[in-house]
């Protein structure tokens, strides 16, 4: 005859594992639905940016420690005043941290575009996050 208490912590860690599932879903889809509405503000950045006439600049790269900067191929805006983090001209967001690397010193870093927050630095210490929106308007005004 089976077990009733081994039965019933059977049942529990599927309902515990369930309910964990259906939170990871949830966050994805908010995650996903963030993104989507950053990457519109994007996309108006770019836009309003080239009718204004604010010219891209070549983006650089800074190694994780901070030591070293390295060319890259992407031409953007950046969005932060410490440089972390830009917009290129394809409309795509960039984190610009890397790895340091020699490889990158002689041919410059590779990006790889990242999922746009709605606000950047958020999590981080108090003061250090802004809504990205702001961000771009800053960028569009010159500030």
């Amino acid at each position: 005859m089976a077990d009733p208490a081994a039965a019933d912590a059977d049942a529990w860690r599927r309902q515990r594992t369930e309910a964990a599932e259906h939170q990871q879903r949830e966050l994805d889809r908010r995650r996903a639905q963030e993104s989507a509405a950053a990457r519109a503000l994007l996309a108006d950045f770019v836009e309003r940016a080239r009718e204004r006439g604010l010219e891209p600049e070549p983006l650089r790269a800074r190694s994780f420690d901070g030591r070293a900067t390295y060319r890259t191929p992407v031409l953007g805006w950046y969005l932060r005043r410490n440089r972390s983090v830009a917009v290129g001209t394809d409309g795509e967001f960039y984190v610009l941290g890397v790895p340091a690397s020699l490889g990158a010193r002689l041919r410059g870093a590779t990006l790889t575009p990242s999922d746009p927050p709605l606000v950047l630095g958020k999590g981080g210490r108090d003061g250090e996050s802004i809504d990205l929106a702001d961000a771009l308007a800053l960028v569009l005004d010159g500030s």
